[in-house]
């Protein structure tokens, strides 16, 4: 995918275009989402935003030093990261803007969601390259319609098409059955893996385990580089 990097900024942010990926950055389009790598840190400011409401942190429990204000977490899902005119409204988004988010390699690939239909923030997914394993969550204006399955399709493609990795697993409880129905729905199946884990927090809960296999050929984007793969 063509990375429009340079049209991001504090005068014409911008968003990625469909083309090639490059500079440790994707690019990824489903029906109605782009997700793409994290460029600012407005788009990771975004990311934990979408997250950081109670009936998300039933399901992630994160430490409380990662979770967005809630005075303050509404306005960033809210926000449409390629409207210019409306990121100009506010200047703390103004600072975020001016400070980028450097991909590193070895760490988690991680993509910020926006939907296509109105460009509001909808969401995060990452891949932790070394072991194939994903996650993921929806902003609240973006659940309940379906983008579950095409956000967890992408993370599937994302490990498939652009990092070289034959199979990718995710994990969620029991109970959660909306993120079930999800995976179900992008093609995973179950697997193997530990009946408990634990949460960020603290709290142990008991785990389902599934995997995604490439239908067909893998392969590795220019963003991924050359470097030898872990997970065949």
């Amino acid at each position: 995918m063509v990375w429009s990097r340079l049209r991001r900024g504090r005068d014409a942010p911008g968003l990625p275009l469909p083309g090639v990926c490059g500079h440790r950055r994707h690019t990824l389009r489903t029906g109605r989402l782009l997700l793409y790598s994290l460029e600012t840190r407005l788009d990771l400011a975004a990311a934990l935003a979408a997250g950081s409401d109670p009936e998300a942190q039933w399901w992630l429990g994160w430490d409380k030093h990662i979770m967005t204000d809630p005075k303050v977490r509404e306005v960033y899902v809210q926000l449409r990261p390629g409207d210019t005119d409306s990121l100009r409204r506010y200047p703390a988004v103004q600072r975020l803007l001016r400070h980028p988010v450097e991909p590193l390699s070895g760490e988690a690939v991680a993509l910020i969601g926006v939907r296509v239909d109105d460009g509001r923030y909808a969401g995060f997914a990452e891949l932790e390259p070394d072991t194939g394993l994903i996650g993921g969550w929806l902003a609240p204006h973006a659940r309940g319609l379906g983008l579950g399955v095409e956000l967890f399709g992408a993370a599937a493609s994302l490990g498939h098409t652009h990092l070289g990795l034959r199979t990718v697993r995710a994990g969620h409880e029991p109970a959660n059955t909306a993120s079930a129905r999800a995976l179900a729905g992008a093609g995973f199946v179950a697997d193997d893996g530990p009946p408990r884990h634990t949460l960020r927090n603290g709290r142990e809960v008991d785990a389902c385990w599934l995997r995604h296999t490439a239908p067909g050929t893998i392969s590795r984007c220019r963003a991924a580089g050359r470097q030898d793969r872990r997970n065949p």
